[in-house]
């Protein structure tokens, strides 16, 4: 049955909009009669969808964990025999958004068309990732769609979880940054120049580092606003810049050559690439497209392309391990667990095992580098006001010499 949306007049005269699933609009019109609304405009979900090539932004955005919510519900009701229709439907009215309801509904209304579930997917690339889409596909073609939908799951909330993570990780530094920044600012803008005024008309020449300190003021002063708007520029540029194809490569292959970064980039990455590798192969991918799908979830450029040459490699009979390993980019921990792998004919756990081996990895290295960035932060903010206190206490200190 079609879902519909619709936007309506109550009775005091205020619009209300909803969805109701009925054969035809006709019929949500009378049901809106029905209940003292008087229907404005009626529209079938798939059709809005189909309307033009648009319908990747007409689809909105569904957060990541929206997107593990509602595929942890469809893998509970498919496990518990519900069938995929009313599994569907059930988990549209439990969503609190909106959006995902439509979403949801639209992709019920082309199951009930006799569509597979993948093929209702496809309707919002967006939302559902190529290895979201793959995976069920798979799962139907196997006839286990209740096991895949669990791992899908697992994957999507751990994923979820893992980006929650780095961003709660990064949000305290970034702020003590900024503030860090803003206070120094302050101090030299506006509190400098009035202390260290009183001393400039007594006609002594100054401490160095109390003229170096005014001069910085001074600066600050003349040019603040310059520079402020120079790196919102410079940010905004760079912004575009990486965008571009080539300078996106360069810039990504540029962080996998710095000391402090370029661990952390492959440990995701990979972490990524292995976990996802894992499900598609677990499920019934074959092998050449699991490795392309999975390629798409690495963000970084240079081992993107490494595992689409990696997957031309395989696909001339040389082993998934000895591939990745020529690139050079991929840890020799997941390669030795990919040659197990391989070896033992569990390549799909051997790449879970490497997915949480690099996780976790990843996550001591980065707890290690915001525990040393934060007192060093401190410090530095120390040595810095530090200076400034001391700039304006040594001419009070010299205060008898600078009178006479």
């Amino acid at each position: 049955m079609p879902a519909f949306e619709y936007t309506a007049l109550n009775a005091k005269g205020q619009e209300e909009s909803g969805m109701l699933e009925a054969d035809t609009a006709r019929q949500v019109r009378q049901t809106l009669r029905d209940g003292k609304l008087t229907p404005l405009k009626v529209e079938q979900i798939e059709k809005k969808e189909s309307q033009s090539d648009s319908k990747v932004k007409r689809a909105g955005k569904v957060k990541p964990a929206e997107l593990a919510l509602f595929t942890r519900q469809l893998a509970t009701l498919t496990q518990s025999g519900s069938p995929l229709e009313e599994a569907l439907s059930i988990t549209a009215k439990q969503s609190e958004q909106k959006n995902l309801q439509r979403i949801i509904s639209a992709v019920r209304s082309r199951v009930i068309e006799g569509h597979s579930l993948a093929g209702g997917l496809q309707l919002f690339p967006s939302v559902f990732p190529k290895m979201y889409r793959a995976t069920v596909s798979a799962g139907e073609q196997s006839g286990h769609i209740d096991a895949v939908l669990e791992r899908l799951a697992d994957y999507t909330e751990d994923r979820q979880v893992l980006q929650q993570k780095i961003s709660t990780a990064l949000v305290y530094p970034v702020i003590l940054t900024i503030l860090s920044i803003t206070i120094v600012a302050g101090l030299l803008a506006f509190i400098v120049p009035q202390i260290v005024e009183v001393f400039e008309n007594m006609g002594q020449e100054l401490p160095v580092m109390t003229r170096m300190i005014i001069a910085l003021s001074d600066f600050i002063i003349k040019y603040g606003i310059y520079i402020i708007a120079v790196i919102i520029i410079s940010v905004i540029i760079f912004k575009k810049m990486v965008k571009i194809p080539k300078w996106e490569y360069r810039y990504h292959r540029f962080l996998l050559r710095v000391p402090a970064i370029k661990k952390m980039v492959r440990g995701l990455n990979t972490a990524r690439f292995a976990r996802t590798l894992s499900i598609l192969a677990s499920s019934g991918v074959p092998i050449l497209d699991a490795m392309s799908i999975s390629a798409q979830v690495i963000q970084n450029v240079p081992m993107r392309q490494a595992v689409d040459e990696a997957a031309i490699k395989v696909r001339e009979g040389k082993p998934i391990h000895k591939a990745l390993e020529q690139s050079g980019y991929f840890p020799p921990m997941t390669i030795y667990l990919i040659a197990s792998g391989e070896n033992s004919g569990q390549l799909d756990d051997m790449l879970e095992r490497a997915a949480i081996q690099q996780e976790r990895e990843t996550d001591s290295m980065m707890t290690g580098m915001l525990s040393l960035f934060e007192p060093m932060l401190i410090l530095v903010m120390g040595g810095v006001v530090m200076t400034i206190v001391l700039s304006i206490l040594l001419p009070i200190l010299n205060l008898n010499q600078l009178v006479k």
